[in-house]
């Protein structure tokens, strides 16, 4: 990053539009917009603007396009796949959504909430509450991520095996588009067959085809009871039926249903140091599972019954159901705080891929098994949302080993999981998205047609290539109009 750099002319009309408190150009300013929560990306800006309306984001894309500056969105900055990092500092300008913040409506009636692109997760679940609704989409980071970022990167989750991914839980946007109209696709409709459902083209698209300024979410009635269990298994097998079993019997009460191996537990202990163990008996493999109703159901009954059954078919070792709700959220610290472990052994290969919910077991068993051979010293983990067949498998280097050679483990366990989830016929990314950092290993597995389409789309919206130049698609590509 450039050492306090004078005020550039260039940017004399950002700072007559937003002011010069919202057009921060110093190092020290910039270096929070600069470098992604992990450590692992650092990038260089020109400046960052933080506008608080839609009419003036508008205007400063309308300026930024005149002065030749590409446009960098960014929300919380929670991403994992250098998605929303500037990496010009002669050209790139971050956007930061952050005063963008306001609940514009909760309608309970209409079970829907209109909350702006900058608004932090949680803050629309504290709105959501507040009508005795849920909004359900739940993460790690939902105390800093913004809810347009969540859009534009189609978040996941542990919830989505009931409510779906991001991509579900949204009904309008408003979206400010790179040539500095406003799109408002602003419904609150459950029904609307009017064509193609151009929001689509911006969930998921991650900042390369508009701005996302605000959103219509759904909401859902808000349940009475919550019931949480953490169990133990002999394999990740046993995991899977036991979760075949839970879609039957316990219908679409399950919210939750979480694969933890034996080493995930130890490393959240690195992180939550009197994290006691849930179970009196260790086991190779734990489920944390969740479900919710309201009305009628007993639902404390149904998932005991559940458990004997499972623990008489010799399915289930051990396990634990919460008496109360503080009891649930120690034993969701313990998949809360094996991210955090990770994060203090320092550099690791973080991967976020799914398959076939039929194929999770084999997959996960053989590429422990390939990671051993490959990187003897390192430790894998393979845990996630076993409803959704997203599983992310990480491995982490020895602690002390130079950072070079921890670079060396890591590319050879990420090449050899990308071939594996290949022959998996899988996705290489479940949830956190392509950005920059997944960008050619994407490219290089999609059709001609796929990315024929791809591009044809970034060219028709955003033909001066100005939106999040170099994310998903190569700057050359998207900037070829041949």
């Amino acid at each position: 990053m450039n050492p306090e750099p004078a005020t550039p002319a260039v940017l004399d009309g950002l700072v007559e539009i937003l002011g010069a408190n919202h057009v921060l150009r110093e190092s020290a300013d910039l270096s929070r917009y600069c470098r992604d929560w992990t450590g692992d990306y650092e990038g260089q800006a020109l400046a960052v603007i933080r506008p608080s309306s839609a009419d003036e984001v508008a205007q400063v894309i309308l300026e930024c396009r005149d002065k030749g500056l590409a446009v960098v969105p960014q929300g919380g900055h929670t991403g994992l796949v250098n998605g929303a990092l500037p990496g010009d500092s002669e050209r790139h300008v971050v956007l930061s959504l952050e005063r963008l913040n306001q609940i514009r409506r909760v309608d309970a009636d209409n079970f829907s909430i209109v909350a702006e692109g900058g608004c932090i997760l949680s803050v629309v679940k504290e709105a959501a509450e507040a009508a005795d609704c849920i909004s359900p989409l739940s993460l790690g980071a939902q105390g800093s991520c913004q809810i347009g970022g969540n859009v534009a990167t189609n978040a996941g989750g542990i919830n989505v095996l009931r409510y779906g991914m991001m991509r579900e839980l949204v009904l309008g946007l408003e979206v400010v588009l790179p040539d500095g109209r406003i799109w408002d696709g602003m419904t609150a409709l459950r029904k609307d067959n009017r064509g193609v459902d151009l929001k689509q083209l911006f969930i998921g698209s991650e900042g390369i085809l508009g701005v996302i300024t605000a959103v219509t979410l759904k909401l859902f009635p808000r349940p009475e009871k919550t019931e949480t269990a953490f169990v133990g298994l002999a394999t990740v097998a046993d995991a899977i039926a036991l979760y075949n079993r839970a879609r039957r019997q316990c219908s679409d009460l399950l919210t939750a249903f979480e694969l933890i191996p034996a080493a995930c537990v130890d490393i959240a202990k690195d992180a939550i140091p009197d994290l006691a163990d849930p179970l009196e008996t260790p086991c190779p493999v734990y489920v944390l599972l969740e479900a919710g109703a309201s009305g009628l159901v007993d639902l404390r009954t149904l998932i005991e019954q559940f458990l004997a059954d499972a623990m008489e078919a010799d399915l289930v070792l051990d396990g634990t159901l919460a008496a109360t709700g503080a009891q649930a959220e120690t034993l969701w610290s313990i998949r809360e705080g094996l991210v955090e472990g990770q994060a203090l052994r320092g550099y690791h290969l973080r991967t976020d891929v799914s398959v076939a919910i039929s194929d999770l077991a084999e997959f996960v068993d053989e590429a422990t098994r390939r990671l051993k051979d490959r990187c003897p010293d390192c430790l894998s983990l393979a845990y996630g949302h076993i409803g959704d067949g997203n599983i992310h498998l990480n491995v982490l280097p020895p602690v002390d080993l130079p950072h070079g050679q921890k670079e060396k483990r890591v590319e050879a366990a990420a090449q050899l999981i990308l071939d594996m989830v290949d022959a998996y016929r899988g996705s290489i990314s479940a949830e956190h998205g392509i950005g920059r950092s997944k960008r050619d290993a994407f490219l290089s597995r999609i059709s001609l047609e796929h990315r024929d389409m791809l591009l044809g789309l970034k060219r028709v919206i955003d033909p001066e290539n100005l939106l999040n130049p170099g994310c998903i698609v190569p700057e050359a590509d998207a900037g070829d109009m041949g």
